[in-house]
C-alpha cells in the first residue's frame, strides 16, 4: 500500500531496500534553504552546523538549526547551554503536541539564530527517525518555518539508522564534514551512497565537502576527484575553534586577533554566500568498500 497515498497503486521504494516510511508531502519544508550536515562521528558536525549557521545570520538571514543527535549538544555553543529536547518537552505533556508553546522547545542564540534540538528516544529503545520526523511536524504546526530563510539539520553519524536519513527527506543540499584521513573519507563515501540512494525520490543532492580540522586537504581532493566529489570549504586545525566549543561560544564571538581566527571566520562567511547563491548539484560515484580501502592505503 502506498503510505502517503491509499488509492495509489504503486509507489518506488524509497531507496534500493528501505524499509522506511516516505514523507507525507504535506509535511515538506517550503520557503526555506535546507541543509543537512553529515559525516562521522566526532568529526565537528556541531561545531561547523553552528558556526554556519552564525555566518548565515551575518549575512543577514533567519536561520533555524536543527539538532538530530539524542545527545542534544548540536546548539549549546549558540545558546550557552544545553537545551530539554522535543522529546523531553512532549514527555512532560505525555505527548499531546497541542499543548506545548513554540517557547517550550525552541531557543534564541546568537544573533537570532533560532534552535532546536530534536532528541532521541533512550538507547535502544526507538528510532532517532521518528523524532525528526514529529519535529518538523511541530514547527510546521506552530508556523515557525514560514518566516525562516535558512535551515540546517545537524545530523548523528550512524550511516544506518532512521535518524540518519529522515533529515534527508526535508533537505535540498547535503553536506559532508571530513578530516584529511582514512577513517572520515572512508565514512564520506558510505554518507554519498546514503544520499544518492534519497536522491532517487526526493529532492536532496549532494553539495559537496567540507574539510575540517585539517592542515592539508591533499586526500580529500584526491578522493573527491575520483568520485565526482567537490570540496566547498577548508577548515585548518585552530586551536581557537577547540576552545571555542570549552567556552560554549560560537567562533564569531571569540577574538579575531587570535590565530587563524579571522581567517576561518571569513571562511564561513565565504561557505555561507557559496550556499545561500545555489550550488549545483553533484552526480557521485562512490566506491565499493573494498575499492575505497584499496585507494586510501599505500605501501
Amino acid at each position: 500500500m502506498n503510505l502517503i497515498d491509499p488509492k495509489a497503486k504503486f509507489t518506488p521504494p524509497d531507496g534500493e531496500g528501505s524499509v522506511q516510511v516516505q514523507l507525507d508531502p504535506r509535511d515538506a519544508i517550503k520557503g526555506a534553504k535546507v541543509f543537512a550536515v553529515y559525516g562521522k562521528g566526532g568529526i565537528g558536525k556541531s561545531t561547523t552546523s553552528s558556526n554556519l549557521s552564525a555566518a548565515f545570520s551575518k549575512l543577514g538571514h533567519r536561520v533555524l538549526q536543527i539538532g538530530c543527535d539524542p545527545k542534544h549538544d548540536s546548539t549549546f555553543t549558540l545558546t550557552k547551554k544545553l537545551m530539554p529536547t522535543v522529546i523531553d518537552v512532549l514527555e512532560t505533556v505525555e505527548f499531546h503536541s497541542e499543548e506545548l508553546r513554540p517557547e517550550d522547545y525552541m531557543f534564541e542564540g546568537f544573533n537570532g539564530v533560532m534552535c532546536v534540538e530534536a532528541g532521541g528516544p533512550p538507547a535502544g529503545t526507538g528510532c532517532g527517525g521518528y523524532v525528526v520526523g514529529q519535529t518538523v511536524k511541530l514547527l510546521k504546526q506552530h508556523h515557525l518555518l514560514e518566516d525562516t530563510d535558512v535551515v540546517i539539520f545537524d545530523v548523528l553519524g550512524d550511516v544506518v539508522c532512521g535518524g540518519f536519513a529522515a533529515p534527508l527527506q526535508h533537505a535540498e543540499r547535503a553536506l559532508v564534514v571530513a578530516a584529511n584521513d582514512f577513517d572520515s573519507i572512508f565514512a564520506m563515501n558510505r554518507i554519498a551512497a546514503a544520499i544518492n540512494a534519497k536522491a532517487k525520490n526526493y529532492d536532496v543532492r549532494l553539495a559537496g565537502v567540507i574539510a575540517n580540522r585539517s592542515r592539508e586537504t591533499d586526500e580529500i581532493d584526491r578522493f573527491a576527484k575520483a568520485t565526482g566529489l567537490e570540496r566547498l570549504a577548508h577548515f585548518r586545525d585552530v586551536d581557537a575553534i577547540r576552545r571555542s566549543r570549552l567556552k560554549k561560544c560560537t567562533l564569531f564571538e571569540m577574538n579575531a586577533a587570535e590565530e587563524g581566527v579571522a581567517e576561518a571566520q571569513a571562511e564561513y562567511l565565504r561557505l555561507a554566500q557559496m550556499l545561500w547563491d545555489g550550488v549545483d548539484p553533484l552526480e557521485a560515484s562512490p566506491m565499493k568498500d573494498r575499492d575505497i580501502f584499496d585507494f586510501l592505503g599505500f605501501e
